[in-house]
């Protein structure tokens, strides 16, 4: 697709408005909880908007700033903490928004708004550079917004592109989706066996409901055959280490896995097989780092405490983590589950004036019920499914994603044609 059929335009020339909202008071309880759904520049993380995690009330919308950003409207985060200033996002619902969102409505007859939605997510670097220098953080305006410049192809070509990239989100999204739906499945069945001790008894038939023996423990009553324990019970507890960084020869860009809890910050997936950037063999011999087998479940101690994923191969960490490596007869699926049922627990747990950290000493004394091996073995008989499908998700997740941000700047510049039928 030959860019010279493409046409320059100023956003404020194919849009039908540009604004940004506000936020009702937070000291007004009767202003929030509502019917109305408003929108965080933080949310503007997600590709597609189709929820909010806060609602406002119609007094709420009466008595502030904000706005109605409405379905195929596009919102940029023009301010916010860390990576948030410069996102964007596209509209899927009706939502009111906060004054660190700019919405963008555009002229639906002289332009696709999907296609100038996937326009600007491609711009990231370029919203944060041209952000407004009044700010002492930085910030995009909407005279900043109506300034910036667009090539646009002709409308026939902005709909396949559309098409074509949205395809990818929207299966992207699907499987996000399904993952979740499969995470809640998983917690409900560890729950269900381990928690509410109704796990199935050799009729098939729940066990405590169904007048399984119970006997008194020092956390109550437990099914017969079971025991308490601790944490330390359940796999061997390892602490990471940091290898020097003056020494350039211990990090390299593919190497041995070493993983950060910032790592798992920006991966939100159960499974991790390496960080940003790795370690050589040198590295880890000089340093407290420690070579870890699959299946490895890491738990960050400290900045914070409770980031949790399953290692996928051999992995290090640096010491912001205290990993279990799961017992034969455990395994990770029950570790993994444990250690999200008793994140608070373990919090609890924790000390520092700086920072809260979970030392490994008193990690190792955090009690823990232990189910006979017949009934940890069934459990993971039927996670093991669960978690099979989670991580094939997360893969096929990864695949998507790399296609699409590989597509997104071609397609955006014309560097790669799509056929438009006439």
């Amino acid at each position: 697709m030959s860019s010279n059929n493409w046409n320059e335009y100023l956003i404020e020339d194919i849009s039908e408005v540009v604004f940004s909202g506000g936020t009702p008071s937070t000291q007004k309880e009767e202003y929030w909880g509502g019917e109305y759904n408003w929108l965080s520049s933080g949310e503007t993380r997600n590709t597609f908007i189709t929820n909010t995690e806060k609602t406002i009330t119609e007094a709420g919308v009466k008595n502030s700033s904000t706005k109605l950003a409405k379905k195929n409207d596009i919102v940029i985060a023009s301010a916010g903490q860390g990576n948030t200033r410069g996102q964007v996002s596209l509209c899927k619902i009706d939502t009111f928004i906060n004054q660190s969102i700019i919405a963008i409505r555009t002229n639906n007859k002289l332009v696709n708004p999907v296609y100038v939605f996937y326009n600007l997510k491609s711009r990231y670097k370029e919203l944060r550079q041209i952000s407004d220098g009044h700010s002492i953080r930085g910030s995009l305006t909407t005279k900043i917004i109506n300034k910036m410049k667009i090539n646009l192809p002709p409308i026939k070509d902005q709909n396949n592109i559309a098409n074509i990239l949205s395809s990818f989100d929207e299966k992207i999204e699907i499987n996000i989706e399904i993952n979740k739906k499969l995470e809640e499945m998983a917690q409900a069945i560890f729950k269900h066996w381990f928690v509410d001790f109704e796990f199935p008894n050799e009729n098939g038939e729940p066990y405590k409901s169904s007048g399984g023996e119970m006997v008194e423990s020092e956390l109550g009553m437990i099914p017969k055959g079971w025991k308490i324990g601790s944490i330390n019970d359940l796999g061997t507890i390892v602490s990471g280490g940091t290898p020097s960084k003056k020494k350039e020869e211990y990090y390299t860009e593919h190497g041995i896995p070493w993983i950060t809890p910032k790592d798992l910050s920006l991966n939100k997936n159960r499974f991790i097989s390496r960080g940003t950037i790795d370690i050589t063999e040198e590295g880890l011999k000089n340093s407290s780092a420690k070579l870890m087998p699959k299946g490895t479940v890491l738990f960050s101690s400290r900045a914070p405490i409770g980031y949790i994923a399953i290692a996928k191969n051999e992995v290090s960490t640096n010491q912001g983590f205290k990993s279990i490596i799961p017992k034969n007869n455990i395994g990770s699926e029950f570790v993994y589950q444990f250690l999200k049922m008793n994140k608070e627990i373990i919090e609890s747990r924790a000390s520092g004036s700086t920072f809260k950290e979970i030392s490994g000493g008193e990690l190792k004394k955090i009690p823990a019920i232990i189910p006979s091996n017949n009934i940890i073995y069934r459990y993971n008989l039927i996670t093991i499914k669960i978690s099979s499908f989670i991580k094939n998700n997360e893969e096929e997740l990864e695949k998507l994603r790399t296609i699409r941000d590989t597509l997104l700047p071609k397609l955006m510049s014309g560097e790669i044609r799509v056929p438009v039928e006439e």
